[in-house]
């Protein structure tokens, strides 16, 4: 049976492919991916000084999550990613965000990815290819979720001295 992945692609460091843009484009070619979103680019969290390339792709696939989640991990072996310090410079990152087939769980796997719903650099690239996508947990589309995120809050306004 046909399953569905939203996959988060990044990178910050040229690769054997070229520079970072090359590097993600070659890694969904990698997955198979059916579309891809535009490349955005994004300050790094934690400790690295690059910036990234994001994007998202969508795979059609016939294997299950943990087996995704292996074959994400072999393309980054492949593309030259090392494990190292967390959040640092790498050729490219493959996480995957959701499946059409809702939640799971098992060791090292959550779906959806934890983090998705705080990260603008892949809210963004996830509308650009599924924007009526609902989040499993919140119901809410992946469209929403941008807007919640990004949507300005009021300043308090301080009592007036006058």
């Amino acid at each position: 049976m046909s399953t569905l992945y939203l996959i988060a692609l990044g990178s910050n460091r040229r690769g054997r492919h070229g520079a970072p843009r090359e590097e993600i484009a070659a890694a969904a070619a990698a997955l198979g991916a059916r579309t891809m979103s535009a490349v955005i680019v994004s300050a790094a969290i934690g400790p690295s000084i690059r910036r990234f390339a994001n994007a998202v792709a969508i795979v059609d696939s016939d294997l299950n999550p943990p087996a995704m989640l292996a074959l994400c991990k072999t393309i980054e072996r492949r593309f030259g990613r090392r494990r190292g310090r967390r959040w640092g410079a790498r050729v490219v990152d493959l996480d995957l965000i959701l499946w059409s087939g809702g939640t799971w769980r098992s060791p090292g796997l959550t779906v959806p990815h934890p983090e998705f719903r705080q990260r603008q650099f892949v809210l963004e690239p996830l509308v650009q290819v599924a924007p009526d996508w609902r989040d499993p947990g919140s119901g809410l589309t992946l469209r929403q979720l941008l807007a919640r995120l990004t949507r300005s809050r009021p300043v308090p306004r301080s009592p007036s001295r006058w």
